[in-house]
């Protein structure tokens, strides 16, 4: 694969309409179920499959540089923590719902975090903090500190919850039931400061999202829609529809680096890229039959797709007759 170009290059309708498999790591043998970029050691990236595989990748080298089996507990939802050796990861089997830091060095936990009754369906890690947030289909959101085992605070909800911090620890968002609620990070005991509705859908949360400049926030539901909201106002800013998901599988989607497009998944396989301002820009078909992962690499003109395998969408140059670069 060659990497994604040296130029810092303007992410465009016409840059996203080339965009093709670079590169495919097709060596799974489930699907992949979650995957993270590290936000400050970019390069690095670290995925969780039904294969009950953890496997870390330089993704601008190319390489998988480990994989880590856990058979005993699996693995559903893994991130990574502000330090690139350590994630975190919850459990697919059923019976332990614990959390667990794993130390990606030497194959070791470093600590359970022990809490929830149910599936744990949604994590999200402070950058500027230890702390991080679960959401569960125990109908609660846990926030942690995670130098402790023990939950330092506890949220109802009524419904799946999806939960994320904005980029700089001090928001973060519980989303469902068509709600979006806001909390202050450092008051979220005294309840939402702000509630924001999405219309008339109600279906389960399945992914909320801060862009990186914090302005605006997207959700993702299971009745196939991207919501893409106004974070300080709550306004809607447009509803993009997609196929629904009819599996438990997770509709994902992502922000550009700088915010203005969104790339999707659909409940049919495809994925499609969005302009927030004016709406689709592309899709690529599939012959997969439920909705793929997609992340966009921090700071880069790249975005991974993760199904059965793992993908790195690269612009094609030759399909541009010309392109804008910043210096």
């Amino acid at each position: 694969m060659a990497s994604p170009p040296n130029v810092t290059m303007e992410v465009t309708d016409e840059v996203l309409k080339c965009m093709e498999v670079g590169l495919a790591f097709r060596d799974y043998n489930g699907r992949i179920s979650s995957m993270d970029f590290h936000n400050k050691a970019t390069n690095y990236l670290v995925t969780a499959s039904d294969d009950e595989s953890i496997r870390l990748y330089d993704i601008q080298n190319a390489v998988c540089l480990k994989t880590i089996n856990s058979k005993k507990y699996g693995v559903e939802l893994v991130c990574f923590t502000d330090n690139p050796t350590l994630v975190l990861y919850s459990s697919k089997n059923g019976w332990d719902e614990s959390l667990r830091l794993l130390s990606l060095n030497d194959n070791r936990f470093v600590r359970y975090f022990k809490g929830h009754l149910d599936r744990v369906v949604s994590i999200s890690l402070c950058s500027e903090k230890d702390h991080f947030l679960s959401g569960s289909l125990d109908r609660t959101v846990l926030l942690w500190d995670s130098r402790a085992d023990k939950a330092q605070g506890l949220l109802r909800v009524q419904g799946r919850p999806a939960v994320s911090y904005d980029d700089q620890g001090l928001v973060f968002a519980v989303a469902y039931g068509g709600y979006i609620r806001m909390f202050d990070a450092r008051k979220f005991e005294k309840g939402p400061f702000d509630i924001f509705s999405v219309g008339n859908d109600d279906s389960e949360a399945n992914v909320v999202k801060f862009s990186s400049d914090g302005r605006r926030l997207l959700l993702t539901t299971k009745a196939g829609c991207v919501h893409v909201l106004d974070s300080f106002h709550g306004n809607n800013i447009v509803t993009y529809n997609v196929k629904p998901v009819m599996t438990n599988s997770t509709l994902e989607a992502s922000f550009s680096p700088d915010g203005n497009h969104i790339i999707s998944g659909s409940g049919d396989g495809s994925v499609y890229a969005w302009n927030v301002r004016s709406g689709k820009v592309a899709r690529w078909g599939s012959t997969d039959s439920e909705p793929p992962l997609v992340r966009w690499a921090p700071g880069s003109l790249m975005f991974l797709t993760g199904s059965s395998e793992l993908s790195c969408w690269v612009p094609d140059l030759s399909k541009l007759g010309s392109f804008a670069v910043s210096k």
